[in-house]
């Protein structure tokens, strides 16, 4: 059992996404160990690029910030290095294939894997085409990680579910993150379907924004992925690595009602 899979077993879990080298690569790695701290269960990890398709208006923000920092794929592993040194907290890094594909790809998963990186998501790479991505995964034992669309059970689903390692990441509603998600009822019936394909744990991200959305969603999937709500609380906060410890510390105490 991997890091990943052995930290998402069991109980309802909390992933995180923040920005690498939002607002400078200190404060990320400061905010990162604060989250650990309070047993954050994965760390997801943005990867700053200059066209975030799949990203809204909060996230791009935050990529905008870091990009004004000049951020790197090197730096971004040895920021993952770095907290590697003292914590066992998954990291997940999730960007998009152009930056994969410049350093080549086997060379970036292998950086990646040398820095304690235990899973991708890459945003913009479809399923059909992510054979390649797959094998050499698989070869150097990292997850990849689909994001899957709200739809009940098609062969499709069943596909990618299968192809996804580490966890099923399914999306609360079409479009970009940080978007109202659809009906939990709705929802629910999506998890449920795609229970019949994985004992895999099922979690939902793009729209949860709040610790009744996390509750709800918590009592069907086996957690969620935050992402736009926790940014938009930086952007606000003077002490960000204090705002990032308060609201994991926060929203895990809510989740746990339903666990």
């Amino acid at each position: 059992m991997t890091r990943l899979q052995k930290k998402l077993s069991d109980h309802k879990s909390l992933i995180v996404f923040i920005t690498a080298g939002d607002p400078d690569m200190e404060t990320t790695l400061q905010i990162m160990k604060n989250m650990a701290e309070e047993k954050v269960d994965c760390i997801e990890l943005g990867m700053p690029f200059s066209d975030p398709i799949a990203d809204g208006a909060v996230i791009q923000r935050s990529t905008s910030r870091a990009l004004k920092q000049n951020i790197r794929l090197e730096d971004i592993f040895g920021l993952a290095s770095r907290f590697r040194q003292q914590y066992d907290t998954p990291v997940v890094l999730m960007g998009y294939l152009n930056p994969i594909l410049h350093m080549e790809s086997e060379r970036f998963i292998l950086r990646a894997k040398a820095a304690g990186v235990d899973g991708l998501v890459i945003a913009d790479l479809p399923f059909e085409e992510g054979e390649e991505m797959e094998t050499l995964c698989k070869k150097h034992d990292m997850a990849l990680i689909y994001l899957l669309a709200p739809e009940l059970s098609t062969q499709r689903t069943a596909a990618i579910v299968k192809a996804s390692t580490g966890f099923i990441y399914c999306i609360a509603q079409y479009g970009t993150t940080g978007s109202e998600s659809r009906s939990p009822a709705s929802l629910q019936s999506v998890v449920e379907s795609i229970r019949l394909y994985t004992d895999k744990p099922v979690m939902v991200g793009f729209g949860v924004s709040s610790e009744e959305k996390a509750r709800q969603i918590c009592e069907y999937a086996d957690g969620v992925v935050i992402g736009s709500w926790l940014i938009r609380e930086l952007e606000r906060a003077t002490d960000k690595p204090a705002c990032a410890r308060d609201f994991v510390r926060n929203l895990k105490k809510a989740m746990s009602i339903q666990v």
